[in-house]
């Protein structure tokens, strides 16, 4: 067995490994751009933003395209290897600064308070630990900062939101890159201890067939500013 030379360096696996489902997203998410209207999502979600924005589980960069000129610079974040590459092209492509990094939704690669905004989109459905996920958003995000998001999860009748429970149980997260149908993000920043602005429900698609990944959320929240009763929540 051949050894490792002692100033070689050591492989460091991604936190985030699901290299066919990534292909897969690459693929659709890009489909999805105008046969389901993401394009104009991603433009309402991004609209209005200012200053330094970090961007948590940024995929294959599709956001990057419809941030404002406002924006002095995005710091996305991406675990996936082969989404990160792409990323990484879509950002040169930017006419906004964007720097592509590796790392975790739990532990995010940055210094406390140092962004005026945070975007997560598609992302929430995903991550190992939401509540933990949620903390390190905060963390980042000065106090007063600003998440925009848009998100998929749980909703429809009773019979919807029992499907939900069963794909998110057994065979939606490993077929889909850990993915799950029945969270409930509006919930999970409230109990993260954002303010809630202005949300709203939409299905996607909009017109056609109603899955359970359909029922979806885009809105804004707020982290607390210094001395706000909810900080203590």
């Amino acid at each position: 067995m051949p050894l490792r030379s002692p100033g070689a360096t050591k492989v460091t696996r991604d936190p985030v490994h699901h290299p066919l489902f990534a292909r897969c997203y690459a693929r659709i998410s890009v489909r999805a751009e105008t046969r389901m209207g993401m394009g104009a999502v991603r433009d309402r979600l991004l609209s209005g933003l200012s200053g330094r924005v970090i961007e948590i589980g940024a995929g294959n960069g599709l956001n990057f395209a419809h941030y404002p000129s406002t924006v002095a610079e995005v710091v996305a974040i991406e675990p996936e290897r082969r989404l990160r590459q792409l990323a990484v092209e879509a950002a040169l492509r930017s006419e906004v600064p964007v720097d592509v990094a590796p790392g975790a939704a739990e532990a995010l690669p940055v210094k406390s308070e140092g962004y005026d905004a945070a975007v997560v989109s598609l992302v929430l459905c995903s991550v190992r630990d939401v509540s933990r996920t949620l903390a390190e958003v905060r963390r980042v995000l000065r106090p007063g900062g600003t998440v925009r998001f848009f998100e998929h999860g749980r909703g429809g009748g009773r019979i919807m939101r029992f499907t939900q429970r069963a794909l998110d149980r057994t065979v939606w997260p490993p077929l889909n890159g850990g993915c799950h149908v029945g969270r409930d993000p509006i919930a999970a920043l409230r109990e993260a201890g954002f303010v809630l602005g202005p949300y709203r429900r939409t299905m996607m698609p909009e017109n056609g067939p109603v899955l359970p990944t359909s029922y979806c959320v885009l809105g804004t929240a707020w982290r607390p500013e210094s001395g706000d009763p909810a900080a203590g929540e």
